[in-house]
């Protein structure tokens, strides 16, 4: 009997199970990310991000907070946005990227905040 047959078809048949997993990765991953976008594009059109999740990376300039929630404010130099968060509150001059999902009409605490960046996740670079 010959073995060679064999292991020839189960070779190809891992072969195409690892392209099949690489593309399935590969689109979960590109599928599941957010675009990097800068925050005069949110502020000059804030409908056609409403509801989108999208990611910002700037320095945090100004935070508002009561036990872990409230809201800071990020400069990415190219306009400033308001990110809600009840992930604790970064301190001025932080370097942050974060994600989130972009509303319209936010209040906290009494205050109004206009267009807001409701924090999904958070990353951050220390000062």
């Amino acid at each position: 009997m010959n073995a060679r047959p064999l292991e020839g078809d189960i070779m190809q048949g891992l072969q195409k199970a690892a392209v099949f997993f690489a593309l399935l990765v590969g689109t979960v991953l590109l599928t599941a990310c957010p675009s990097q976008t800068n925050i005069s594009k949110i502020n000059s059109d804030p409908g056609r991000f409403r509801g989108k999740e999208v990611g910002i990376v700037g320095r945090v300039t100004d935070s508002y907070g009561v036990l872990g929630n409230g809201a800071y404010e990020i400069d990415d130099g190219t306009g400033r946005i308001w990110v809600a968060t009840r992930r604790g509150i970064p301190s001025r001059g932080t370097e942050i990227g974060t994600k989130g999902y972009v509303h319209n009409g936010f209040s906290f605490g009494g205050r109004s905040y206009g267009t807001v960046v409701e924090e999904t996740d958070r990353r951050t670079r220390g000062r």
